[in-house]
């Protein structure tokens, strides 16, 4: 028997199990006592209560979708939603709000064309943390819930929603109603703002300075913006002021104390971009990566947050592709449109329908069920490359035995099949760094044939 046949034991495979590869904390850092809520700030359970109300239509829908209800594109069918308005004695436009509440919460799950009772739904009634994510969630995108007119320049929305925190944080240090004069002075300082930290040397011939944003548009759009935030239970509006609820009190002294906590860090985290972000916590174990994550994107406006995550997804570094998806898994629904984009893109394929998958309830232990053999294989690779690039070699021989083949032939002819760019100095490391000198041998084949097109 001949290492080319592949029925020879050292070919063969392992039985495929997810590779798990244990990551060293960085830092000694003392561990830092839980920060208590300003005072006056209602008890988890009572606000907890309230976000029950805000969400309460959302939650009705998402308890009729029990019967699996038919969508399309994300959202309800014609005769689907007919029926919810005859059974929930809903006006049509508070079933078409209340759905799009019930995806942005979690409370339903997209499978497919059809939609079912998200796991935070199941655990509504008993587990209030469950609930406060959920609103946090519905929160974050309030810009999707209250969309901006159609008229309206995309960009002066973009750098509306970018400086609305700043508004969030004098509303909620002044621990009261603010007026709106204020909060107009605020925004129109805070755009200038970013206009100026964008502001660059240009290379050529100097453009002509962009115009600032007409008073009455700003005003506009802080009017927008704060129905908008409204309308999400965040604050209260009354005659020329706004004032926040206890819930919009909470979560944005949540996200000021994410802030902080971060910014105490030694890489200082919150300050980098994406990229230097993502290299920071590589070494980090999924608990603290997940709190670096989530007080990096509370210092900025989710939209931005996941593009800059996607860009640095699409670059050539495997290991910052896959920790950037899971800082959008950090990110939850706000992210879904983005990532449902991004399965379109061969690279970003397989990363996003796992997303999409645990997004729409399944078990991280059977997401992988959802990739096709071809992606599953690309990802395998993908994956090669990172350990290849930032691992050891005994990283390398371990990930091996996740592959979906049951032999080594199989797998190399699959992975010059799949045709991902790294291939060849994939198999070159794993033949250097493997053991058995018949397997080496015939993956040192397969990187030849590759290279050379064979």
């Amino acid at each position: 028997m001949t290492s080319r046949n592949p029925r020879d034991s050292r070919l063969r495979l392992v039985r495929p199990r997810p590779l798990v590869t244990a990551r060293r904390v960085v830092s000694n850092r003392p561990i830092r006592p839980a920060p208590r809520p300003p005072a006056g700030t209602p008890a988890p359970a009572e606000l907890a209560r309230q976000a029950r109300t805000v969400l309460a239509d959302a939650v009705r829908i998402a308890r009729w979708a029990g019967d699996a209800r038919p969508v399309q594109g994300g959202a309800l069918t014609a005769p689907a939603a007919e029926h919810a308005v005859r059974t929930l004695a809903l006006t049509p436009e508070a079933v078409r709000a209340g759905w799009d509440r019930a995806r942005l919460a979690g409370l339903v799950e997209l499978h497919g064309d059809i939609a079912r009772p998200g796991w935070r739904l199941r655990a509504w009634d008993g587990d209030d943390s469950a609930v406060l994510r959920g609103w946090v969630a519905l929160f974050d995108a309030w810009s999707i819930v209250h969309p901006a007119a159609a008229d309206v320049p995309a960009t002066a929305v973009a750098e509306v929603v970018e400086a609305v925190p700043q508004v969030l944080s004098l509303l909620q240090l002044s621990a009261g109603p603010v007026t709106v004069p204020a909060l107009l002075d605020l925004l129109q300082q805070r755009v200038v703002e970013l206009h100026e930290e964008r502001c660059e040397v240009p290379c050529g011939p100097r453009p002509q300075p962009e115009p600032p944003m007409a008073a009455g548009t700003l005003a506009a759009l802080l009017d927008w913006a704060l129905r908008g935030l409204a309308a999400v239970g965040a604050l209260t509006l009354a005659p020329g002021q706004a004032t926040l609820t206890p819930l919009g009190n909470w979560a944005v002294w949540v996200k000021l104390e994410q802030i902080c906590v971060a910014a105490q860090s030694p890489a200082g985290n919150i300050e980098q971009r994406a990229d230097d972000m993502l290299r920071g916590c590589a070494g980090l174990t999924p608990g603290p990566a997940r709190a670096e994550y989530r007080a990096w994107l509370a210092a900025r406006t989710v939209g931005s947050a996941v593009t800059e995550l996607l860009g640095v997804a699409r670059g050539e570094d495997a290991l910052l592709r896959g920790l950037a998806f899971e800082a959008l898994r950090v990110v939850g629904a706000p992210a879904e449109a983005a990532v449902r984009g991004a399965a379109g893109e061969t690279s970003l394929r397989p990363y996003a329908v796992l997303w999409l998958a645990e997004y729409e309830g399944a078990d991280p232990e059977d997401a992988h069920d959802a990739l096709t053999r071809e992606e599953a294989t690309w990802l395998w690779v993908d994956t090669a490359a990172a350990v290849a690039d930032h691992g050891e070699s005994t990283l390398l021989v371990r990930h091996l035995e996740s592959a979906v083949q049951g032999t080594v032939p199989a797998l190399l002819e699959e992975v010059r099949a799949v045709g991902h760019p790294r291939t060849v100095q994939v198999l070159v490391a794993l033949a250097a760094a493997h053991p058995d000198p018949a397997l080496a041998k015939a993956v040192r084949r397969a990187a030849f044939q590759v290279h050379t097109g064979g």
